[in-house]
């Protein structure tokens, strides 16, 4: 073999390499980095807290030792247990579905949902600003995918009339504005038109709905089918999907990833079932999460800080552009706070931010110092 032939780039080598220059120029390359304890965290999900919590290291601890560190298997060789049995009965009970299966991740969930339900020959009707996963489920049926405006419900209405007998997807909380969707308004547009509502509820569950009685305001109620996530407000790992009988038998037999995938840890089955009855009594948590987000919009006002319309603990400020974005970021970080930096392609260009998240454990002390740092670096930048 000549040197010339060995010194030619592989197609695919050279594709990457072409489009990681591009994301770098651009500013949207993506990467890993380890983030330091001593900060300050305003960039996660966990928003109560259950991801450090002692009482539930002790739970997985038991979890293991009782159930073992790994399925061993996919759920319908031998990987399903009583662990993810209780589980499933569990978030039965909480949101009043009829039936429930547990994936190991939101994505995977949604992804599998998506991609088992429907078929070249369906229709699924999605507000604009819906995640990636449901997106590439969609993708992968073959359906056709048809985008409503952004919490709007005439353009809804106008999809069904288009599309009726179809489905619709929505987010309870959207995870880059913190907004939430007009759920009881639409499940009833979609009894009007025979359509199902599909809700993925990952930055909803055990943070909405009424503190003394509800985990989430998403259930069965509103919801023909509800995503859940564990690696929010439980603070662990895991996903679930909730709906009829029927519904969870058919992905049982079809959904793909769940068939040829392990099964989600037993030891994380018991883990997510401990933090669930945690949260039932503990909901002095939420009530603190539900007083930081006030004090958060109050200081921001106070700071001449503009916010979108949230009153969940996503709370973006908008920049602009990428590069900007990811230099205020890093000055944040330089003065011990983490806050994610949201760029394009991910939301819209030009409407790159800040995403800060709050949760139960930030002091007002933490929240009005990030505010004053922000609004020192957004003024510097020019952004005021």
């Amino acid at each position: 073999m000549t040197s010339s032939i060995c010194a030619k780039l592989h197609p695919i080598s050279e594709k990457m390499q072409t489009q990681l220059v591009a994301q770098k120029k651009q500013h949207q390359l993506r990467q890993r980095k380890l983030s330091p304890q001593s900060m300050v965290d305003f960039s996660h999900n966990d928003y109560l807290g259950l991801a450090s919590e002692p009482l539930l290291a002790d739970a997985l601890y038991q979890g293991a030792r009782q159930y073992g560190v790994g399925s061993k298997a996919s759920p319908l060789v031998s990987g399903y247990s009583s662990a993810h049995q209780a589980l499933e009965q569990q978030l039965c009970q909480v949101t009043g579905h009829q039936a429930c299966m547990l994936f190991s991740s939101g994505f995977s969930a949604n992804c599998a949902l998506m991609n088992t339900l429907l078929t070249p020959n369906d229709v699924a009707l999605t507000d604009k600003l819906i995640h990636a996963s449901i997106i590439d489920g969609i993708q992968h049926s073959g359906a056709k995918l048809s985008r409503f405006l952004h919490n709007d419900l005439t353009s809804l209405q106008t999809r069904l009339q288009q599309y009726p007998n179809s489905i619709v997807v929505t987010e309870s909380i959207f995870s880059m504005d913190g907004d939430g969707a007009p759920l009881m308004a639409m499940a009833k547009l979609c009894q009007q038109y025979q359509a199902w509502l599909v809700v993925d509820d990952a930055h909803g569950f055990g943070v909405t709905g009424d503190i003394s009685t509800q985990l989430s305001a998403t259930n069965a109620a509103i919801a023909d089918i509800q995503v859940v996530t564990f690696g929010k407000a439980l603070g662990c790992q895991g996903a679930a999907v909730l709906a009829s009988n029927e519904v969870i038998e058919f992905l049982v037999a079809n959904a793909r990833d769940y068939i040829y995938s392990t099964a989600l840890s037993p030891a994380s089955a018991h883990l997510a079932l401990s933090a669930l009855k945690l949260l039932n009594n503990e909901p002095q948590r939420r009530r603190r999460l539900a007083t930081n987000i006030r004090f958060f919009k109050a200081a921001a006002a106070k700071h001449g800080i503009t916010l979108i319309h949230s009153n969940s603990a996503i709370q973006p400020v908008i920049i602009g552009d990428n590069q900007t974005t990811m230099l205020i970021a890093k000055q944040l970080a330089e003065q011990g706070f983490a806050v994610g930096a949201i760029r394009s392609p991910t939301v819209p260009k030009g409407a790159a931010r800040l995403r800060v998240t709050l949760n139960s454990q930030h002091t007002e002390k933490q929240i009005e110092q990030l505010l004053e740092a922000i609004s020192v670096e957004i003024n510097s930048a020019g952004h005021a």
